[in-house]
C-alpha cells in the first residue's frame, strides 16, 4: 500500500466522536479511522441566529498550557480524522441532510484530504476539540443537542475559545450550548467576534466563517501592533495582533499537537518540546514574494491569441484575499524586506504603464539579491575595471580622482562590509545571498529561504546538533560503535548546498550534497567554489529517488550523520525505506512543515515502513554477521520561526540510531 492509505472500517456503534485506533504491530502508513460525525447533535435552519432555550454559561479559553501539560501523562489520541467522507456508515445522521444536499449525480466527488496538509490539520484541531468540550460536559448521556444552525450567511456573535495548528481560531456560538465549532481567522481565544457564517460543514461539525468585526477583545489582543493595513484582509499573516512572545509560544503548541496527532507514537517516545527560536527580525524580513493579478475578464485561455482582449486598466496586484477569490489590491508588504517592498512599488509603477500588454494573468516574481563589498577594499563596484586592465590612453590621468559608481540598491552598513540589496524580477536570473561569511547563488525563481535573518542561527544551531552525543553508557549502541568518529555529512534533499556547505568544516571524510534536481545540483557545485571547498570538502551527486544512497554506499553508516529537509509532503515511503536500511548514525530533519516531519519521524523512531518486512527496512546485518533491527530515539525536537506574523513554524528534529537484536 503506499504511503500515506487509508483503510477506513465501519463505525462504531457511538455516537460520541472515537480517536483513531491502531493496532501494535500496525506500520504508520496504514491508517485504521472512524470517520465519525457530529452531525447528530446539529440540524439546518432557514432562521437567524438561534435563542438558547436556556441560559448557557460563559465560555472559557481552552487552556493551551494546560492542553499540552496533559500530552505527557494521556494516552496519545492518535490520528482523529483523514478524509473527508464518512462514507455511507453513518446514515442516520445524515438523513436530516439529506434535503440540504443536492443530488448524488450533480454533487462532486469530494477529494481525499491531503496527509499534513492545511485541511488535514484544521479537521483534526477540530474534532480534537469538540472531543473535549463532549468529554467536559456536565452530562454526556444526555440525548444529542438539536440547537439549529444559522442560516448560511447569517450574520453571529462567536466566542473564540482555541485556535488551531492553521492560525484560525476555533470557535463557538455566544449564548448557545451547542459545540459546534465556527471557525474564524484573524481571532485569538478569548476574543467574541462579529462573523458571517458562510460554509456549514455539518458532518465534521463546522462552520467556516469571514472575519467582521472584533466585539470584545480578548486579553491576547492588542490591534495596535498590527502594522499592516490589509491585516484581515488578507490571507499571509494571522498574528499581527499578538506580542511576539505569545506568537512562539503558539508555534511551540503547533509541534507540540503535530507530534501528538500525526506521529503515531507513544507520549513517552517524544520528548518536551524545546522553546521556539525567534526570528531576529520579526518586519521587514521577507526576501521573496509573488504577487499577481488576473487576466482580463472575458478572456478564455483556450481560445487563440486573436480572441484574447487587453487590459483596458491597470488591474489590482497583490495577493487572495482571505474571504474572496478575486485578488486584493497590494500596495505594500511590511513583513518585506525593503528592497523586495521597493520591488513592488516599482512593479506596480511599471504595470502602469505596461498593462495594455497583458491578455492574460500572471504572477510577479520579486526576489532580493545582495551584492557585498568588503570595506577594506573600497565601498566602490568591486567589479569595475582597474587601472592596469585600461589601454594606455585611458590611464594618464590618475585613476582614484575619477569618480566611480556606487553599486545600485539599498545600502546596509556593517562594520567590516556594505551590502547593497536589489529586487530581481527575472526567473531565470541569478540571486545572491549572503549567510556569515558563507555565499549562495540560485535561479532567482528557484527556492531558497525567505527569511536571511534567521539563518545564521539556524544554521549554527544544526552545526551545534550535527554531532552525537560523547559515548555513554546509556547509549542504545554498542561502545564499538560509539568510539568511531563521525567522518561524514550526507545532505539529502540538498538543493543548492545550505547544509552541506554551511556544516562542511565538522566532516573530515567530507560533506555529500544529493538531490534529483540537475540544475540545483550545478548551482550547488558553484556554490562550493565560490566558498573555497573543494570537491574532496564537499561534493554533489545528482541520483535517483529510487537509488539516493547507493551513490554513497561507501561511507560507513556509523560515521555518518544524514541531514534531510525535504518539500512540505515529507518524505515518502521509498526514501524512508532507503534511509533505514542504509541506518546512518544520526539523522538532523529539517522541515517546513512539522505535521509530516511528525509523521515520518514515527516511521524512523519505530523502524516500520509500510510495505517492508523485517528482513528489508530496518533490519541490517552487522560486521559479525547477525541481524539487528535498525530503529530511531528522539534526542531533541525544536521549532524555529522563519516567517513571524504567520501561524507557520519550521521544525528540527534530531534523531539517534537505535540497534536491537532482529
Amino acid at each position: 500500500m503506499l504511503l500515506g492509505a487509508i483503510r477506513i472500517l465501519p463505525r462504531p456503534s457511538s455516537s460520541i466522536f472515537t480517536p483513531l485506533i491502531r493496532s501494535a504491530n500496525q506500520s504508520h502508513t496504514t491508517r485504521r479511522i472512524w470517520l465519525t460525525t457530529t452531525s447528530s447533535r446539529f440540524k439546518m435552519a432557514s432562521t437567524e441566529a438561534p435563542t438558547p432555550a436556556a441560559p448557557a454559561p460563559t465560555l472559557a479559553p481552552v487552556a493551551q498550557d494546560q492542553d499540552v501539560d496533559s500530552y505527557k501523562s494521556q494516552t496519545n489520541n492518535k490520528r482523529p480524522f483523514q478524509n473527508g467522507n464518512n462514507n455511507n456508515n453513518n446514515n442516520n445522521n445524515n438523513n436530516k441532510y439529506k434535503n440540504n444536499r443536492k443530488p448524488a449525480k450533480h454533487r462532486r466527488k469530494a477529494k481525499p484530504v491531503a496527509e499534513g496538509s492545511h485541511e488535514e490539520v484544521l479537521l483534526t484541531d477540530i474534532q480534537t476539540l469538540i472531543a473535549k468540550l463532549e468529554a467536559d460536559a456536565p452530562d454526556s448521556s444526555e440525548s444529542p443537542d438539536e440547537t439549529p444552525l444559522p442560516e448560511q450567511g447569517s450574520i453571529i456573535d462567536v466566542q473564540v475559545i482555541d485556535i488551531s495548528s492553521t492560525g484560525d481560531g476555533l470557535a463557538r456560538l455566544v449564548g448557545s450550548p451547542s459545540n459546534h465549532i465556527y471557525v474564524v481567522p484573524f481571532s485569538v481565544p478569548g476574543d467574541v467576534i462579529k462573523v458571517k457564517a458562510y460554509r456549514p460543514v455539518p458532518d465534521h461539525g463546522y462552520t467556516a466563517a469571514d472575519f467582521i468585526s472584533v466585539v470584545t477583545p480578548s486579553p491576547l489582543r492588542d490591534d495596535s501592533r498590527i502594522q499592516c493595513k490589509y491585516f484581515s484582509q488578507c490571507s499571509g499573516c494571522q498574528f499581527q495582533m499578538l506580542d511576539y512572545a505569545e506568537q512562539l509560544r503558539l508555534k511551540r503548541n503547533t509541534v507540540i499537537k503535530a507530534y501528538k496527532n500525526f506521529s503515531q507514537l507513544d507520549p513517552s517516545l517524544v520528548p518536551e518540546v524545546l522553546e521556539t527560536i525567534g526570528s531576529p527580525l520579526q518586519y521587514n524580513y521577507r526576501t521573496k514574494l509573488t504577487p499577481h493579478f488576473d487576466g482580463p475578464k472575458g478572456n478564455i485561455p483556450r481560445k487563440g491569441a486573436a480572441a484574447q482582449k487587453p487590459h483596458t486598466s491597470c488591474p489590482p496586484i497583490g495577493f487572495t484575499p482571505k474571504t474572496s477569490r478575486n485578488v486584493l489590491d497590494i500596495e505594500d508588504c511590511p513583513i518585506a524586506t525593503p528592497a523586495v517592498r521597493q520591488g513592488l512599488r516599482d512593479e506596480r509603477k511599471r504595470m502602469q504603464a505596461e498593462y495594455g500588454n497583458y491578455v492574460r494573468g500572471a504572477t510577479i516574481l520579486l526576489r532580493e539579491s545582495t551584492k557585498r563589498v568588503p570595506k577594506s577594499t573600497s565601498p566602490s563596484d568591486p567589479s569595475a575595471p582597474s587601472s592596469s586592465s585600461l589601454p594606455p590612453s585611458e590611464t594618464s590621468v590618475d585613476p582614484s580622482s575619477l569618480p566611480v559608481a556606487e553599486p545600485a540598491g539599498l545600502k546596509v552598513e556593517s562594520d567590516t562590509y556594505t551590502d547593497y540589496k536589489t529586487c530581481i524580477t527575472d526567473n531565470n536570473a541569478t540571486s545572491t545571498e549572503f549567510i556569515d561569511s558563507f555565499i549562495f547563488t540560485n535561479p532567482a525563481g528557484s527556492f531558497f529561504q525567505n527569511n536571511n535573518s534567521i539563518l545564521p542561527p539556524f544554521t549554527a544551531y544544526i552545526r551545534s546538533h550535527a554531532l552525537p552525543p560523547p559515548p555513554s553508557a546509556s547509549s542504545k549502541l554498542s561502545p564499538e560503535v560509539q568510539q568511531k568518529p563521525i567522518k561524514y555529512l550526507i545532505d539529502a534533499y540538498s538543493g543548492s548546498g545550505l547544509f552541506t556547505i554551511t556544516q562542511s568544516s565538522l566532516f573530515p571524510g567530507g560533506s555529500v550534497g544529493i538531490d534529483i534536481a540537475e540544475k540545483s545540483i550545478a548551482y550547488a557545485r558553484r556554490n562550493a567554489e565560490l566558498n573555497g571547498l573543494s570537491e574532496d570538502q564537499c561534493k554533489f551527486i545528482a541520483a535517483d529517488a529510487p537509488e539516493l544512497f547507493k551513490s554513497v554506499d561507501k561511507y560507513n553508516p556509523d560515521e555518518t550523520v544524514v541531514v534531510l529537509d525535504p518539500p512540505r509532503k515529507g518524505c515518502d515511503a521509498s526514501f524512508l525505506r532507503q534511509l533505514l536500511e542504509y541506518a546512518p548514525r544520526r539523522v538532523l530533519y529539517v522541515s517546513c512543515n512539522v505535521h509530516t516531519q511528525a509523521r515520518d519521524v514515527g516511521v524512523l523512531v519505530r523502524g516500520e515502513v509500510e510495505g517492508s518486512s523485517s528482513s528489508s527496512a530496518g533490519a541490517v546485518t552487522t560486521e559479525g554477521g547477525k541481524k539487528k533491527k535498525v530503529r530511531y530515539e528522539i534526542e531533541s525536537i525544536r521549532g524555529f520561526d522563519f516567517f513571524p506574523q504567520t501561524s507557520h513554524v519550521e521544525g528540527v528534529a534530531v534523531l539517534n540510531r537505535v540497534d536491537e537484536e532482529a
